[in-house]
Order: structure tokens, then C-alpha cells, then sequence
């Protein structure tokens, strides 16, 4: 769950797309001054780091605004910027541990990494590292993080428990992209200006492989075995596919203009790939190495993470200064969510909401329960009885509309045993089919129930209509009640 975004510096002239040179060079104008500054204020020295709070629930995306030297934070259940952090200068690459305590921002403006403690999204200390941070991965034990430093082309290990850096590792000339192997053997660098993947042994921290890929490699993901590694090639608009066994380049992929950044489902099924020339993400299915469709996007995507269920997709555009939010059941944008200033880097972390279960009936009541609108439709004194449940066991306190024909009967909130009713104080149709929704939260996955009733049969008043076993059920005896 990396979904690291990289800067695309090109040290190349002419071989270097139009993005990346232009990154090229608003780095190089600001660099030397920012060099100035660092001599005069010295390095910045690290908070005293509190015990890790409880992180947030739900799921959040973390977005590096490299223009607002923010990080933005949405809210993954409404798609809303719920917090904006204020961290160093330049933010390029974030992630997030395993466990969701803590982001890192490298800061490539002032040669920082800022650690951010997510259940209070502050910023608890600022780690030094080398010349031009760039991107980050963290070890699936959650124990390491891993710094490209382009200009230093080192990479930098820091220690969780202490963030302080305890090993510096020289890998290839403008290191940008790494990702750590889901068995913490390994750590996969793609180094911008010599068209390389360096291979680290983790065991060592040292190089132990060199792999030569495409032009201007750039961002780097690994699929949940650990079997493949997918590279993007800036300068040549190919993603290569690396088998780990022999680090080896077995096939090379066409994608997009300017491909960036990338990142795999969690089922391994896919590999979303951010084409900053062309506004666009070229999906590649893993099973045949190819791109099965190209989704439009916002104006030079950079960033991509995938939701921890694998239901969505963020992609940070950073001429438009938001986030596309990409459905991966049909492969379309569903939502456009503004942010800071030139997002670059994306990641997404929290545990996938609980699944509920939501059951409704309609019947014939006398217990108590708020009245619908004059003429809104019901059924003579009855009662529709909804019960919400998430692995077997009630939810308490969560909100349920009783709706028929999109027209909202009542709002009601569960109790103790997770029930909520809804009395019906008029009848409109014989026939009328009426829904329960529970629309979700942090926590838990949304769900929602059907109930019709009909007078020519009295029994069907309470049949349950929650899942297609029932509404099979009803089908037949409908059938049969009017054979």
C-alpha cells in the first residue's frame, strides 16, 4: 500500500517530456537559494516523539501539495479533505506505515522528512536526510523507511522506533521510485538518469543487483507475491515487468505519455499507471502483461494508491491541484476532490470496513414508532422493522432511511439489539415495495433491504427481501398466488 508518487527530473536535455522539464527546471532556480537558507538555519532537529496514539479509523489518502507545502488528508467514506498538515518545504513522496500510526513526507525543498502522528495529523518530528528527498516506501514489518535522495543518489534507511537514519546506501545517478518486497528480502530502486533498477539486500543494506530498464525510469510497485516488480519508463512511455526470481526484464509494456507513477491492486489483478503528457491512467492487466483501458483524468497526473479493498483509485493531478478518485469496477472517475497546490505523491491507508447485513420486514404493529408524512404512502398501521449487523452481532446508534419510490418515510437510529422501525400511518397502493439503508461510515460497509407488500397475499407482509434467495422466493409465490 505504497502508492508513492515521483518527481520526474531529467538530467537527459532532450530525451526528458515536456512535465518532467518542467519540474527540471523550477528545481534547479530554487535549489541554490535553498541551499543558502539551509547554511544559515543549520539542520532542523527532531521533536521529542510521544508514545504512537490509536490511529483513525476508517481509511484516509494522504496527499503530498508540493506548491502549498502541505499534505492534505481525505476522508476516503465522503471523498472530502477533512485536515490540511503544514510540513517542509516541497513536499514530494508520502507513506504510510503498515499499521497507519505514522506518515512520512519527504520534503525535498529543505532535505527533510517530516513524520506525521496520524490520530492527531501532527507533525512530531523532522528527520534530516541527503540532497533531495524524493520518494519513500516502508517495510511491510513496518520497522524501516526507505528515502531516495536524488541528488545524493543514495537512498536513506530510517528506524521507525527512533527516526533517526541509520544507514545511507549509494545506489544509481537520480534514484527516484523504491518498494520494498511484501518478504522485507528486498527493496527495488529505479534510478532516473541511468536507466536502472538498483536491487538492495535488506539484510546488508547493500546493492546487489543492477537491472537496466527503459528511459528514465520512474516509479516502481511490486505485486502482493513478490513476484514481479513494474517499473515506468518516463522517457520511453513503456512500463518493464522485472521477474524477482532472476531480476530479470520479461516483457516491456506500451503505456501512455510520461508514465510516472503506478501501483497494484491488493489482488494483484491490476496495475494503474499515471501518464502525465496525456492526461491519462493506462490499467494493465497482470495476467496478460497489456493495457485493458485508458481512463481520462485531470491535467498531469503524478500520484496513484489504491484503496486497501481495492474499490477505488486516487490519482493526484497536479496542474489542476485535485484528486481523481477512479472506480475500479468500471474504470471510471467518480469523484474530483480539490486539494493543495501541484499534488505530486498519494497514500492511502486503514482497514477495510466491516461488511453489515441489513434486514427489513413489514408488519402489522403496535409498538411504537415515528409517523411518515401526511399521504407519503404506507400501510394501514403497519410497521416496517429493520435490523442492522456486522458479523453476526448488532450495530447500535447507526442511522437507517426508510424510503418508497425514492420518497423518504422516516429517519430512525438503531438501538442495542441494532433495530429501528418506521410505523406506516397511510396506505397508497396494494402493491407497494419499500427499502431500509444503512449508508455507511468509517467503520463499516454500507447495505440496504427490501420489503413489498402485497393484498392478495397476506403472508407476503412479512417476507424479507434483504438478499435474491428471498426475492426468488417472492417471485414464485407471486406466481404461484396468481397461476
Amino acid at each position: 500500500m505504497s502508492g508513492i508518487a515521483v518527481w520526474a527530473a531529467s538530467g537527459r536535455g532532450s530525451t526528458g517530456r515536456s512535465h518532467s522539464s518542467r519540474k527540471r527546471s523550477w528545481w534547479v532556480l530554487v535549489r541554490s537559494w535553498v541551499a543558502g537558507v539551509a547554511v544559515l538555519a543549520g539542520l532542523t532537529v527532531p521533536l521529542a516523539v510521544p508514545t504512537p496514539a490509536a490511529a483513525q479509523t476508517g481509511t484516509f489518502a494522504y496527499v503530498a501539495n508540493r506548491g502549498s507545502d502541505t499534505v492534505s488528508v481525505i476522508d476516503d467514506a465522503t471523498n472530502t479533505v477533512v485536515d490540511t498538515i503544514t510540513v517542509g518545504d516541497s513536499p514530494e513522496g508520502v507513506v504510510l506505515t503498515p499499521d497507519n500510526a505514522r506518515a512520512y513526507v519527504s520534503n525535498s525543498g529543505d532535505d527533510t522528512v517530516s513524520v506525521i502522528d496520524t490520530a492527531t495529523n501532527t507533525v512530531i518530528t523532522t528527520i534530516p536526510v541527503p540532497d533531495g528527498p524524493h520518494t519513500l516506501a516502508a517495510s511491510p514489518d513496518g520497522a524501516r523507511v526507505y528515502v531516495t535522495n536524488f541528488f545524493g543518489a543514495t537512498v536513506s534507511v530510517i528506524d521507525t522506533a527512533t527516526n533517526t537514519v541509520i544507514d545511507t546506501i549509494t545506489v544509481g545517478d537520480g534514484p527516484t521510485g523504491v518498494v520494498v518486497t511484501p518478504n522485507n528480502a528486498r527493496v527495488y530502486v529505479a534510478n532516473f538518469n541511468d536507466d536502472t533498477v538498483s536491487v538492495i539486500d535488506t539484510a546488508t543494506n547493500t546493492v546487489i543487483d543492477t537491472i537496466t530498464v527503459g528511459i528514465d525510469p520512474e516509479g516502481v510497485a511490486v505485486t502482493p507475491d513478490g513476484a514481479r516488480v513494474y517499473v515506468t519508463n518516463n522517457g520511453s512511455d513503456t512500463v518493464s515487468v522485472i521477474d524477482t526470481a532472476t531480476n530479470t526484464v520479461i516483457t516491456t509494456i506500451p503505456v501512455g505519455d510520461a508514465p510516472g507513477l503506478l501501483a497494484v491492486t491488493p489482488d494483484g489483478a491490476r496495475v494503474y499507471v499515471a501518464n502525465s503528457g496525456d492526461d491519462t491512467v493506462s490499467v494493465i492487466s497482470t495476467a496478460t502483461n497489456t493495457v485493458i483501458t485508458t481512463i481520462p483524468v485531470g491535467d498531469a497526473p503524478e500520484g496513484v494508491a489504491v484503496t486497501p479493498d481495492g474499490a477505488r483509485v486516487y490519482v493526484t493531478n497536479a496542474n489542476a491541484a485535485s484528486v481523481s478518485v477512479i472506480s475500479t469496477a468500471t474504470n471510471t472517475v467518480v469523484a474530483t476532490i480539490p486539494v493543495g497546490t501541484d499534488p505530486q505523491s498519494v497514500a492511502i491507508g486503514g482497514e477495510e470496513r466491516t461488511p453489515t447485513r441489513l434486514t427489513l420486514k413489514l408488519e402489522k404493529k403496535k409498538d411504537k414508532g415515528k409517523d411518515t408524512l401526511e399521504g407519503a404512502g404506507g400501510g394501514k398501521g403497519h410497521t416496517l422493522k429493520a435490523k442492522l449487523t456486522a458479523e453476526g452481532l448488532p450495530l447500535e446508534g447507526r442511522t437507517i432511511d426508510f424510503t418508497t419510490d425514492s420518497i423518504l418515510l422516516c429517519t430512525e437510529t438503531t438501538d442495542s439489539r441494532g433495530k429501528a422501525t418506521c410505523k406506516l400511518s397511510r396506505q397508497k397502493d396494494s402493491d407497494t415495495c419499500y427499502t431500509a439503508t444503512f449508508a455507511g461510515d468509517d467503520a463499516y460497509e454500507p447495505s440496504s433491504a427490501t420489503v413489498c407488500r402485497n393484498d392478495h397475499d397476506d403472508n407476503s407482509e412479512e417476507l424479507d427481501l434483504s438478499n435474491f434467495s428471498d426475492l426468488a422466493q417472492a417471485a414464485m409465490a407471486s406466481a404461484g398466488s396468481h397461476g
